[in-house]
């Protein structure tokens, strides 16, 4: 076993501290990671401030994962010392299900085991990203392309996966209209793949002041959804919406933007439960859906299409001694659009 330092929230809603965990011995099938950058994820607030039941603490957080491989079991084949890598949500599930067998991990009938605040198979808790080193499952490791750099890389594999993936699914493309609701951690990322998928993109957020920014990430149109006009003007018109908000939303408003067989697809997680009026859908054959992230060689295709298309998170580079104050930043969505915690000031 080795030991690294973390950072690690002891109880619910308490400050970071600096500790020493441990990470497993080397494993034939194991990959060992020098962490050197790790994402801030909403996913990660809610889980330190016990937001979620089920919370596992002292909890580690941090699912996206860059590094430099440093060593390698005796069974591993797809990577060798030095190579530039990445670790998302999940470092383990069953292999053997038939979702693992096609690669969505996600979906394990088993249960995938999490990066952090999670057990795993021999029931020891999983620690995250925000840590020096860390061990993983080979197949649960990724290549960064040589396109991109691993400070702006680290996003991709939680806000990246998360948005390609049901953009992918649901069609986003040529003669596709797509809203993007939220411009934020995930909103701006999903907005660069719909665009460079073909689609004509709308963003639609609470600001009245992201236009610009919006459309430089590649949006077609831009409208407030504190205009009151706005979901008139833009009844029935999208065959996509894609939820990135993690605050409840007035369903029903939004389901009456969505075109005859049109998708609400969620992939923002608020804590409160979500209501709508069932005629919303019957009336149009409309669906509402849900998306969790994306599977391993989802995950290695979306890498490569971001390098191909110049894809990259909007970052702030920040200090370990930071993150409280990233985390009550982010609440009060001071940020644009994500930090990452850079690992050698750990």
């Amino acid at each position: 076993m080795c030991k690294t330092y973390a950072l690690r929230v002891p109880t619910a809603k308490a400050p970071f501290e600096k500790t020493t965990i441990e990470r497993r011995a080397l494993r034939p099938d194991d990959v060992l990671i020098d962490i050197k950058f790790s994402g801030i994820c909403h996913s990660d607030i809610h889980s330190a401030h016990g937001d979620w039941a089920g919370g596992i603490f002292p909890m580690v957080p941090g699912h996206e994962i860059t590094g430099i491989v440093t060593a390698v079991g005796e069974k591993v084949t797809n990577f060798v010392m030095g190579d530039r890598v990445g670790v998302g949500c999940y470092v383990d599930s069953c292999g053997e299900c038939e979702y693992c067998l096609r690669g969505e991990e996600q979906y394990c009938t088993k249960g995938h085991v999490a990066t952090y605040n999670s057990l795993d198979y021999d029931g020891n808790p999983t620690y995250g990203g925000y840590s020096q080193k860390i061990v993983v499952t080979e197949r649960f490791v990724v290549h960064i392309p040589a396109g991109l750099e691993l400070d702006a890389a680290s996003p991709l594999l939680c806000a990246g996966i998360t948005t390609y993936s049901p953009l992918k699914r649901w069609n986003a493309g040529p003669g596709k209209k797509v809203a993007i609701l939220g411009l934020g951690g995930l909103g701006h990322v999903a907005i660069q793949f719909a665009h460079a998928m073909g689609a004509e993109v709308t963003v639609l957020s609470r600001a009245k002041d992201k236009d610009q920014e919006a459309r430089a990430f590649g949006a077609n149109d831009y409208f407030s959804t504190l205009d009151p006009e706005t979901f008139d003007t833009l009844a029935g018109r999208f065959d996509l919406i894609l939820n990135t908000v993690s605050a409840a939303i007035d369903v029903d408003a939004y389901l009456s933007l969505l075109r005859v067989d049109g998708t609400l697809v969620n992939v923002g997680a608020p804590a409160e439960p979500s209501q709508y009026q069932v005629f919303s859908l019957i009336m149009s054959r409309r669906s509402i859906a849900g998306s969790l992230v994306g599977g391993l060689p989802e995950t290695q295709e979306m890498l490569h299409f971001a390098a191909s298309h110049g894809i990259t998170p909007q970052i702030e580079v920040i200090r370990a001694e930071q993150v409280d104050e990233a985390y009550e930043r982010i609440l009060r969505s001071d940020v644009r659009y994500r930090f990452v915690i850079d690992i050698s000031t750990l």
